[in-house]
């Protein structure tokens, strides 16, 4: 079984019988009667609250094994999210609730890395950047003494962003999901 030792982001964890995914862990070589320690930052799996946990570098932990399945965003009816293998057609259901806050940015159609863990769906990957079209922007502002000046932007999903001044509405930007915030204008598809 791993030691806490080996703990690296990414990997899922069981501890006290909840399923939790490392965010960070760093390791510290303990000096005379103090032994080393692992210190973890998790996300549960189920509910994406976050939870820091101390471990001794030689402690035992039961890394689990998630299946990933890349699945198609069909809707939301508020309480539920739904998503469709696109070749076996076979429907999840997930807690719309426990997707967090990166669930504004789901589109219909949109293909997302689903777990599974004991052959039920658990949670869904985002990705760290996506691409959205901007809806309408509003004038833009600039505070005094200081050199940026952004604009309010709506998205085409409703979420606000600030933008730069050159962005206009009908163009498309990434935008990092976890702070909600411009990235770029997204590159031009080529065609041919």
């Amino acid at each position: 079984m791993p030691t806490a030792l080996e703990l690296r982001p990414g990997t899922v964890v069981r501890l006290e019988g909840e399923l939790y995914r490392v965010i960070a862990a760093d390791s510290h070589a303990g000096g005379g009667k103090m032994g080393g320690v692992t210190h973890a930052k998790l996300r549960s799996v189920r509910t994406g609250t976050p939870r820091e946990w101390r471990f001794r570098l030689d402690q035992a932990v039961e890394v689990v094994e998630m299946e990933r399945r890349t699945m198609q965003f069909l809707y939301s009816d508020g309480s539920l999210s739904y998503f469709m293998h696109p070749e076996t057609f076979e429907q999840v259901a997930l807690d719309s609730e426990s997707l967090g806050a990166a669930s504004r940015w789901l589109s219909e159609g949109l293909r997302l890395p689903v777990e599974f863990f004991e052959g039920r769906a658990v949670c869904v990957v985002f990705p760290d950047v996506v691409e959205a079209t901007v809806a309408e922007t509003a004038e833009p502002s600039h505070a005094q003494g200081v050199d940026h000046v952004w604009k309010q932007a709506r998205l085409d999903n409703g979420v606000d962003v600030l933008v730069p001044p050159f962005i206009a509405p009908g163009e498309h930007i990434r935008v990092d999901v976890h702070a909600g915030r411009y990235v770029e204008r997204a590159r031009a598809a080529k065609h041919g």
